[in-house]
C-alpha cells in the first residue's frame, strides 16, 4: 500500500535542529530507513536540498570547495551523502572554511560505522539521534492513539497507515539487508542475518545470551555477537547493559536488548491487535524511546540480581546517585519488592513509576523508600533536571 506522506512540522526535531546550528554549522542526522530524515529537513524553511543518489548531484560536488563557495550564507540538506566517495571531505571543508552555511547531512544510518566517515569530524559536527515517533511527535501528526503508535509502529509511513502495514515491515526488512548492511558489512549469511533479527525481536525486552541464537541461525557464537553489534551501529537494536559496582548477586554483563520500534515487535510476535497483557512490555519500548530522543543518549542501564530482581531501567549520571525506572502501564500493576532490594545495596537515589494513567505526579512511601508516580513528559523533565546536562550535552 502507498502512503501519500504529509509534510509534518514535528517541533520537538525543528528545535533540536536549530538549537544544534548554533553550536555546529554541520549537523550529522542519524537514524534507520523511513524514520523521516528528509521529511523533517525538507519542513525546515527556506533549505536548499541535493540528493547525492543522483549522479548529477555527485559530479557537482566533486569540487567541495568550489560546490560550497555557490551555498554562503543558506541552509542547505545534503541528503544520501554517503554517496559520495569522500562524504568527510565535504563536510569538512564545510566546517573549516564555510561556517556561513548551515548544513544538515543525512544518508544510511551504517555510515558512522564506514570507513568513508572518518574522524576528521571530530568536534565539527553535531549529531542528533531522530528515533521512531515519540509523544510529542503524535500530537504533530494528529493521533495520540498509543494503542496505534504501539501496533502500526513510529515511523511514519507505517503510522500513517489506516491497515497494518505487513507487507511495509518485511519491505523495511528487504532494503535494510540490501542498501544498508551488505556492502558496508560484507555480511553473507543473509537467512542467519535475517533469523537473527526475527528471533531478537520476538524477545525483545528480554536478556540476551548468545549461546541461545547461535543454533536456531546456524553461525557461531562469535557471530551472533558481531550481528547483534551491527544492529546496534546502526540503530535498529538499542542494547542496555546491567548497572553493577560487581556485588557478588548482581548480573554484571548479560544486556537486555530491545528492537527499535514496537510496530516490528509486534509483527514478528503475530499480534494484529493488542491485549492488555501485551501493553505492558511495549509501554517499556516506547519509554525508552523517548528517554533516548529527549536525552540523545544509549547509556540506559538495567539493573538485575541472581535472585531475578530486576529495575527496569537505571539511569546513573557521573557523581550522582542512580536514578531507579520502573515502567508500568498501569499505575496499579506496581510492587515495590524490586525496588526495595535495589535500595537495599543503592540506599540513596530517586524512585521513578512511569505509568499511562497518571495525569498528576503524587509520592508513595513503600518501608524506607520514597516512589515518586509520573507520566512519562514528567518523567523526561525530571531526568533532564536531575542529570543537570539535557539532550545538548549527552553524547551517544
Amino acid at each position: 500500500m502507498i502512503v501519500c506522506l504529509r509534510m509534518v512540522k514535528r517541533d520537538f526535531w525543528l528545535e533540536k535542529i536549530n538549537s544544534a546550528w548554533k553550536s555546529r554549522s554541520v549537523i550529522w542526522l542519524n537514524g534507520v530507513r523511513r524514520v523521516g530524515k528528509t521529511y523533517l529537513c525538507k519542513s525546515i524553511p527556506n533549505i536548499e536540498y541535493f540528493d547525492f543518489e543522483l549522479y548529477g548531484v555527485r559530479k557537482q560536488a566533486e569540487n567541495p570547495e568550489l560546490f560550497l563557495k555557490g551555498l554562503k550564507k543558506k541552509k542547505v540538506i545534503f541528503d544520501e551523502v554517503h554517496r559520495l566517495d569522500n562524504p568527510s571531505e565535504l563536510l569538512k571543508i564545510a566546517s573549516d572554511y564555510f561556517p556561513d552555511i548551515k548544513v544538515i547531512a543525512t544518508g544510511s544510518s551504517t555510515l558512522g560505522a564506514s570507513k568513508k566517515f572518518k574522524d576528521t569530524l571530530t568536534g565539527r559536527k553535531f549529531s542528533i539521534w531522530l528515533t521512531p515517533l515519540i509523544t510529542k511527535d503524535l500530537k504533530d501528526f494528529n493521533n495520540q492513539d498509543y494503542n496505534h503508535r504501539f501496533l502500526f509502529g513510529g515511523l511514519p509511513p507505517n503510522f500513517l497507515q489506516n491497515k497494518l502495514p505487513e507487507y511495509e515491515f518485511e519491505e523495511w526488512i528487504s532494503e535494510y539487508w540490501s542498501k544498508d548492511i551488505e556492502e558496508l558489512f560484507k555480511l553473507e549469511r543473509k537467512s542467519s542475518f535475517h533469523k537473527f533479527i526475527e528471533l531478537l525481536f520476538v524477545n525483545s525486552g528480554g536478556i540476551f545470551e548468545a549461546t541461545k541464537y547461535a543454533k536456531p541461525c546456524e553461525v557461531s557464537r562469535v557471530t551472533i555477537n558481531n550481528y547483534l553489534n551491527i544492529l546496534d551501529q546502526t540503530f535498529v537494536a538499542n542494547i542496555v547493559r546491567p548497572f553493577s559496582t560487581y556485588k557478588i548477586n548482581e548480573i554484571v554483563k548479560a544486556p537486555k536488548v530491545y528492537a527499535f520500534d514496537t510496530g516490528f515487535v509486534c509483527y514478528y510476535r503475530s499480534w494484529n491487535s493488542l491485549r492488555p497483557d501485551d501493553m505492558g512490555v511495549l509501554w517499556e519500548h516506547f519509554v525508552l524511546n523517548e528517554i533516548n530522543a529527549e536525552t540523545q543518549t544509549k547509556k540506559i542501564m538495567y539493573w538485575r540480581n541472581k535472585q531475578g530482581n530486576e529495575i527496569d531501567f537505571i539511569i546513573s549520571p557521573r557523581g550522582k546517585d542512580p536514578i531507579a525506572i520502573e515502567c508500568k502501564w498501569k499505575s496499579d500493576n506496581f510492587n515495590s519488592s524490586n525496588l526495595e532490594v535495589f535500595r537495599r545495596t543503592y540506599q540513596k537515589g530517586l524512585n521513578y513509576v512511569v505509568s499511562y494513567d497518571i495525569d498528576r505526579t503524587y509520592k508513595k512511601k513503600y518501608g524506607n523508600i520514597e516512589v515518586t508516580f509520573v507520566s512519562l513528559q514528567n518523567l523526561i523533565d525530571e531526568i533532564l533536571k536531575v542529570t543537570s546536562r539535557g539532550m545538548d550535552k549527552l553524547k551517544l
